[in-house]
């Protein structure tokens, strides 16, 4: 028999937005030993008092089934998506990325900015901060390529994701 293998899932969960709902989810997967690779959280719907929680965890295909069970089963949980296997969807991160170096190293962080479409964002003699978005493994690639160039810092946001076209998380569920 084949051992399962762990691929890795973007789910979004569509949540009351109230005190002690994050420490609930988190709760699930670390109770359980689940890792969490990125996660976010932002109110969507104010007026509905609504947020919306991303959660990049890794897993066989039986683990990403029970994660999802046992969130839809969470009181305050309205609905449940793994963006991974629900269609196309879309996934963004940003990260800001603090390089420091002189001469040639210095020109090298510029052009390699210029061919991930990062932009400068704050700039002295000795150092540069880029804003870089896009893809998960975009970010971790042009990361790669500055620490010889003199990479000092990095601060990211984690996955923002949504499904394309028509339909998506809802509150109706």
């Amino acid at each position: 028999m084949k051992p399962e293998i762990s691929e890795s899932h973007t789910i979004s969960v569509l949540v009351d937005n109230e005190p002690g709902v994050l420490a609930r989810v988190i709760g699930l997967f670390s109770g359980r030993g689940y890792n969490i690779d990125s996660l976010t959280v932002t109110e969507t719907e104010h007026e509905a008092h609504l947020s919306r929680i991303t959660v990049v965890t890794a897993g066989t295909p039986m683990v990403i089934e029970q994660i999802k069970a046992q969130l839809e089963r969470l009181v305050p949980v309205h609905s449940v998506m793994d963006l991974t296997v629900s269609g196309p969807s879309i996934e963004r991160e940003l990260a800001l990325i603090k390089v420091e170096g002189k001469g040639e190293k210095r020109v090298e962080a510029l052009r390699l900015a210029d061919a991930f479409r990062a932009r400068v964002i704050d700039a002295t003699t000795e150092s540069f901060v880029f804003e870089v978005t896009g893809r998960t493994n975009k970010i971790d690639q042009f990361i790669s390529l500055m620490k010889p160039l003199g990479l000092s810092e990095v601060a990211r946001t984690g996955v923002a994701a949504i499904s394309r076209g028509v339909g998506g998380l809802s509150s109706d569920s």
